[in-house]
Formats: C-alpha cells, sequence, structure tokens
C-alpha cells in the first residue's frame, strides 16, 4: 500500500504575486478552471511517486498556464476574396451545372 503523502498543492496568488501588472491583468480577467473568484491559482499534481517531483511538476504546470493565458492573440484583418478564385468559383458552379443538366432523361426527337 501507498502510505507516504506524495501529491502537491500548489496555491499561486495571482494579486501577490511579483509578476507584471499586464500578466496579472490577463490572469484575472480569463475564466480558467484551475483559477478561483478571490484570484489565486490552485495546481494538485500527483502523477510522480515523489514529492520533489510533484513540485516540479506543479511549477512546470503553472509556467505553461501563465504563458498560454498571457499569449497576444493576432487581430484578425478582413480581406476580400481576388477576381481570379471569383471567376474560378464561377467557372466551378456553371460546370457543376451542366453536369447536372446532362443527368436528365434522353428524350427522342419526335
Amino acid at each position: 500500500m501507498n502510505k507516504t503523502s506524495t501529491a502537491i498543492h500548489l496555491r499561486f496568488d495571482i494579486r501577490a504575486s511579483s509578476l507584471p501588472e499586464y500578466y496579472k491583468e490577463r490572469l484575472l480577467a480569463a475564466s480558467h478552471h484551475l483559477i478561483t473568484p478571490d484570484g489565486v491559482v490552485i495546481i494538485k499534481a500527483q502523477e510522480y511517486r515523489s514529492q520533489e517531483m510533484n513540485r516540479e511538476a506543479a511549477v512546470a504546470r503553472l509556467i505553461s498556464l501563465i504563458q498560454e493565458l498571457t499569449v497576444e492573440q493576432k487581430s484578425r484583418r478582413a480581406t476580400r476574396p481576388t477576381r481570379a478564385s471569383k471567376e474560378r468559383r464561377l467557372a466551378s458552379k456553371s460546370q457543376k451545372s451542366t453536369t447536372k443538366s446532362l443527368r436528365g432523361k434522353v428524350r427522342r426527337p419526335e
């Protein structure tokens, strides 16, 4: 039986941390399941059999969480389709229309 307690609960208070203000704002604004409404990140690590390894894993997960939530998203720039792409689309539509019109019943000339 496993009788030693090797799990780690890492608690990281965002407001009391020495992170830059920009990072704090981004983390507090994010709605993530690891961040409590009070602004505390709680990570439980229990994948390894030694407490030291679990501690390192929890810190690594905290670092990756901070990096993931503070990355700046590129803003989308609206674009228009080119003239050539419009022409290709219309040509393909007319080709399909022709193909489908030829699928009808064959009528005998009278």
